[in-house]
Parts: structure tokens; C-alpha cells; sequence
């Protein structure tokens, strides 16, 4: 014979019944638009909001040298943007996710980590770093799983 018992709800606690907030990392790289692919039908399945965050670099040396960072870097956001409504607009009525963009501006750990605080994230969905400089000096996903505040996915 097997006993159950029931306590009554203690109110809100994250990660009972799935993540309702995925947060995915996206720059524009292939690594991060599969991740966003992946995110997005980890949302789909569980009926989470997708949060898609774009971390807008600080480059101060470069707009020292008069280089236009923050048009550049504005631009990229606005066409991971429209990739991603093009995208949406592609499988409506097949596969509805909620999604919603975020920009941040910092570098890639930092910014993220940001958003999965402010955005109360479940989970956190990165791209496998392609630079070959992250293998000794860590990638951003290594550093997040390292943190250990949210479940992390990193796909390659």
C-alpha cells in the first residue's frame, strides 16, 4: 500500500509546472539562430513565452575611432528582427509561439545573464560558441551552465 500526501500550494515557485520564460541568445550567427529554432519549439511544446535577447556590444574603442558601433550594432537587431517575424509569419497557423525580442546592451554573458534575471527566465537556451578563442578563455554557455541560477541548453 502506498501513501500520498497532499500539502496545499505555497503560491507562486519556479520551474513546477515547465518554464514559462525561455530566454535564447541570438547575434546573428548560425550557432544562435538554431538555438533560436530549438527555443522556440521548446516554447511551442510547453506553452512558454519565448524570450528572444540580442546583446548589443559596447565597443568604446571603436567609437573613439569614429566608427558608428551603436547604428551598427541597431541594424543587427533589426534584422534578427525581421528574420525572426519573417520566420513567424512563415508558420502561422501550423506553430504558434509567444515571443517577444529584447535588446541589452554589454557583452554577451553579462547581458544575458540580465535578461534572465529581469525576464524571471526558466530556462536559457544558447548557440555553441564557433570562436576558437573560447576554448581557453570559456564560452558564454560555459560560463551561464558555471552560474548555475537557470537550466541551460546549448545547441550546437
Amino acid at each position: 500500500m502506498t501513501e500520498q500526501q497532499h500539502s496545499p500550494s505555497q503560491g507562486f515557485e519556479r520551474g513546477t509546472d515547465g518554464p514559462k520564460v525561455i530566454v535564447v541568445g541570438v547575434d546573428g550567427s548560425d550557432s544562435s539562430l538554431r538555438a533560436a529554432a530549438y527555443a522556440g519549439g521548446l516554447a511551442r511544446r510547453q506553452r512558454a513565452l519565448l524570450a528572444i535577447v540580442y546583446v548589443q556590444p559596447v565597443m568604446s574603442a571603436g567609437a573613439a575611432l569614429g566608427a558608428p558601433v551603436a547604428e551598427t550594432t541597431d541594424a543587427i537587431a533589426e534584422d534578427i528582427v525581421a528574420e525572426i517575424r519573417d520566420a513567424t509569419e512563415r508558420m502561422k497557423g501550423i506553430f504558434d509561439v509567444r515571443w517577444e525580442f529584447h535588446t541589452f546592451r554589454g557583452d554577451p554573458y553579462s547581458g544575458l545573464v540580465k535578461a534572465a534575471d529581469e525576464l524571471k527566465a526558466d530556462a536559457v537556451v544558447v548557440g555553441a560558441s564557433e570562436q576558437a578563442g573560447h576554448r581557453i578563455i570559456g564560452s558564454v554557455a560555459i560560463r551561464l551552465v558555471k552560474a548555475g541560477r537557470w537550466p541551460v541548453t546549448v545547441v550546437p
